[in-house]
């Protein structure tokens, strides 16, 4: 089984008790990327993978209702504005971006950003970069 917050707790134990984690998989957006000539001409697929930890005092979700919870466009609107229309040369700083706007919101405790490229290598799923970081307790 593989628990994005039972992987948070390594970094700090009270994460896996009072935190709720969310997950957004496979995201696929085209993105301006890379630093080859051939990579300027067009948009690349690119593939995220986020997961956040939120304080349950945060995201309580005792009620059956959106403002319990942080809401998963928030996620993904992150990365689309991050993404934008200007070319980047490198996932590093790319996912670094979109790491550093999701921790910009209050009740986002940790986070974890993944950033693939499938169409790279003919012998490869994809490549990719990821970053992890906690704000202090």
């Amino acid at each position: 089984m593989n628990s994005p917050l039972l992987a948070f707790a390594a970094l700090d134990a009270r994460i896996a008790l009072r935190c709720r984690a969310l997950s957004l998989r496979r995201f696929e957006c085209p993105t301006r990327i890379g630093v080859h000539a051939f990579e300027r001409q067009q948009a690349q697929r690119m593939w995220f993978d986020v997961d956040l930890c939120v304080k349950l005092d945060d995201a309580p979700a005792d009620r059956d209702d959106i403002s319990q919870t942080v809401d998963y466009d928030f996620i993904r609107h992150s990365i689309l504005a991050i993404v934008g229309e200007q070319h980047h040369e490198l996932q590093e700083t790319l996912c670094d971006a979109i790491l550093q706007a999701l921790l910009q919101r209050p009740d986002v405790h940790a986070a974890r950003v993944m950033t693939r490229k499938p169409d790279v290598y003919e012998d490869s799923e994809s490549v990719g970069t990821e970053r992890v970081a906690t704000k202090p307790w």
